[in-house]
């Protein structure tokens, strides 16, 4: 007959067992969970950095009235939609930028997308024989706080579609829409139902309004 001081011992010993076996369980499900969401979290491949290259932006200035190109080397994309909202991004980086020419707030998140469309047939040829409809949609903030005047809202709406068409030739018409919507002015002046047509040639000095 075991001793009963035995007994307890082995049942100690058993019970001390089970426990440490539903602890190793336990911290092996959290090392496997811990490895899981690493390797989901983790990048499957090196980001992508776009490629600097040139692009013309047609700045506007309120002092003068005037658009002017100005020459800066930006990491574009090759997608010729995405290139374009990043262009027209910049252009309003420099437009919210506290010493700007042209305040106007928003920034590059003011463009929520840059659509490319054959344009309708009877539109503008280019020279280079295209002929395509740029659909600007900007956000319903940029257009909330943008500065209300026939001067400011029309310098915005040239200096966009000088831009497109600097960058991008073929593009010869524009249109804009905000959050997706037509919408009948910019801040209660431009007109934003129109089809606005881009410049026959890149200008190399100030145009005026």
């Amino acid at each position: 007959m075991i001793p009963r001081h035995q007994i307890v011992i082995l049942i100690g010993l058993l019970v001390g067992s089970i426990i440490m076996g539903v602890v190793l369980w336990n911290l092996r499900e959290r090392a496997h969970k811990r490895l899981l969401q690493g390797e989901s979290t983790a990048p499957t491949q090196a980001p992508q950095v776009a490629p600097a290259e040139q692009a013309t932006l047609m700045v506007a200035s309120d002092t003068d009235d005037t658009v002017n190109a100005r020459v800066l080397t930006l990491p574009l994309p090759q997608n010729p939609e995405a290139r374009a909202r990043a262009i027209l991004g910049k252009l309003f980086e420099l437009y919210a930028a506290p010493d700007a020419a042209h305040p106007v707030p928003g920034g590059p998140g003011s463009i929520a997308q840059v659509f490319l469309l054959p344009a309708p047939k009877g539109g503008p040829i280019s020279s280079s024989g295209g002929s395509d409809l740029a659909v600007v949609n900007l956000t319903g903030a940029f257009a909330s706080s943008h500065p209300s005047g026939i001067e400011t809202e029309s310098l915005t709406i040239l200096s966009i579609c000088a831009t497109l068409h600097a960058n991008l030739p073929d593009v010869t018409q524009v249109r804009f829409l905000v959050d997706g919507q037509p919408r009948a002015t910019l801040a209660g002046h431009a007109d934003l139902t129109r089809t606005y047509l881009t410049a026959e040639t890149l200008p190399t000095e100030g145009v005026h309004l």
